[in-house]
């Protein structure tokens, strides 16, 4: 057998991990012990695990989560916490993607909401689905910005296709009008067919009253709360933790 011409045309078909996997594989002893399918199975799971990490680095990429690094296996149950781990457990399967669920994470300031939610983000990655994270008085500030230069029905559709939306530190300063038609707008396309998480240190009780406008505010709660997980972060700040360790 030719190996010079079959790599070529491995890289012609842009398989370069496989033409590098199988160049391995004809200098390994213990690989050439092995029966044709179980050579094969190793270059396809190259390819594959090369195309999956390419994936989920572009995945990653366009979600511009604050905390790219955090991940569900890095979740700190400390007890003062109060977070289940069952509850997390099930999160992490990604089914509330699946079935369009929602995720609500309340708590103080330092509690470790952003994380949480990075974390989810990144899991719905992992598992295959595309992810958006915004901070919400940015976003707020760029549908303003799209609805002046006459693109917010373009911004409104990449908010309404993304799997998972993260929507970051809600209700810290007082609403405006444009903003909660703007939420409104969004959780109507996302409603029953993609997933939101929204972190908050306004606890959901007092949603409605922090709207300000009841048919608005009726509206955005029954979108985003009646099928929503609801995690409420305790214990001190970690910030001040982290700089006390420090």
């Amino acid at each position: 057998m030719l190996v010079e011409p079959t790599m070529e045309k491995l890289k012609a078909l842009r398989l370069e991990v496989i033409a590098g996997a199988w160049a391995q594989q004809q200098q390994d002893a213990e690989t050439a012990r092995l029966s044709f399918d179980e050579r094969l199975g190793l270059l396809v799971d190259a390819e594959w695990l090369h195309r999956e990490n390419r994936r989920l680095a572009r995945c990653l990429k366009e979600a511009k989560l604050k905390m790219s690094q955090a991940c569900v296996e890095d979740i700190d149950y400390a007890a003062r916490r109060e977070l289940d781990r069952a509850v997390m457990r099930q999160l992490a399967t990604c089914r509330w993607v699946q079935e369009h669920q929602n995720v609500i994470l309340t708590g103080a300031t330092g509690t470790g909401k952003t994380f949480i939610a990075c974390a989810l983000a990144q899991q719905a990655c992992r598992k295959g689905y595309h992810a958006l994270y915004r901070r919400a008085s940015r976003l707020f500030d760029e549908l303003t910005l799209a609805r002046a230069d006459g693109t917010y029905v373009r911004l409104l559709g990449k908010l309404a296709r993304s799997d998972v939306l993260v929507l970051d530190d809600w209700a810290l300063t007082p609403v405006r009008d444009a903003e909660r038609q703007d939420l409104l707008e969004i959780l109507e396309d996302r409603h029953g067919n993609r997933s939101t998480i929204i972190t908050s240190q306004l606890p959901p009780g007092k949603w409605h009253e922090y709207l300000a406008d009841p048919t608005l505010a009726d509206a955005i709660c029954d979108r985003v709360l009646h099928n929503a997980h609801r995690l409420v972060l305790k214990g001190p700040s970690r910030r001040k933790e982290a700089k006390t360790t420090d």
